[in-house]
């Protein structure tokens, strides 16, 4: 690690490119843009139940794939990113979104966040993670939660680091948990409680997306589009979040932080 007060040049200018993907507006923002309609309006299409049916869709989609990918998931280097092919999965599964609307999203949901999961990966060893530790899988994992500004909240609870210092204790815990005793049933309560955190917030960015795709005007079309645009930011924001972390390893991880919040 570098004991430094300065970044070097190229160091910086990553860290600026970091600061430019994990800043931009928030998905919410970018799908009222296309649809060019408050997204408010899509809730009033939904069925009066919808967010309890939405939180535990999504929460349970956030666990199958944790599972999965922390038992699953191997350190495979690659020197590109498949970031084209996931997103041509994950618009195909937003059609099926679009055209049956909600009552798909049990489907679509599962399908197209594995997908994205993937896409996450390949941007994380880009970067130098080690996949096949557990620490870079929740990190993996924890991309999900920065979903940015939507109009429930507010700059400080959607800000980067925020939104890390929030999830830290959380890691740690299943980090610890799984380093010892690996992926049981005992472990359950402490990986649970990691995913509800982290679904809290994701399920903030899927049921304004699942509003969006309510909407008469969308259909097949529309909700491809719509879910292209889903994992074209979080692609964004995992490259961010990895560079962050690169540059963490190579310096430390307060100085980053200070240096961040400088630009």
């Amino acid at each position: 690690m570098i004991r430094s007060n300065k970044l070097t040049k190229a160091d910086k200018e990553e860290l600026e490119t970091a600061k430019a993907l994990l800043e931009n507006p928030g998905i919410t923002a970018k799908i009222t843009n296309f649809i060019g309609k408050p997204i408010e309006k899509g809730f009033d299409v939904l069925p009066f139940d919808w967010r309890n049916r939405l939180g535990n869709i999504t929460t349970k989609t956030m666990l199958k794939i944790a599972e999965g990918t922390l038992l699953t998931m191997k350190d495979i280097p690659k020197e590109n990113t498949s970031n084209g092919w996931h997103k041509l999965g994950v618009a195909a599964s937003g059609g099926v979104g679009g055209f049956f609307g909600i009552s798909a999203l049990a489907i679509e949901l599962p399908i197209s966040t594995s997908i994205m999961l993937r896409s996450i990966t390949d941007i994380a060893r880009s970067q130098g993670e080690k996949i096949n530790t557990t620490e870079s899988k929740l990190a993996c994992l924890e991309v999900f939660a920065f979903g940015g500004k939507s109009k429930s909240d507010d700059d400080v609870d959607t800000g980067y680091f925020f939104v890390r210092s929030a999830l830290a204790r959380s890691i740690a815990e299943t980090n610890e948990f799984i380093a010892t005793k690996g992926i049981t049933k005992e472990g359950s309560p402490v990986l649970l409680r990691f995913i509800a955190n982290i679904a809290q917030r994701f399920g903030v960015q899927i049921g304004e997306k699942a509003a969006a795709q309510a909407m008469p005007i969308i259909g097949a079309v529309g909700g491809a589009l719509i879910n292209t645009m889903f994992i074209d930011h979080f692609q964004d924001v995992a490259k961010g979040h990895f560079i962050i972390r690169k540059l963490e390893r190579k310096y430390d991880a307060e100085f980053i932080k200070q240096s961040y919040n400088k630009l």
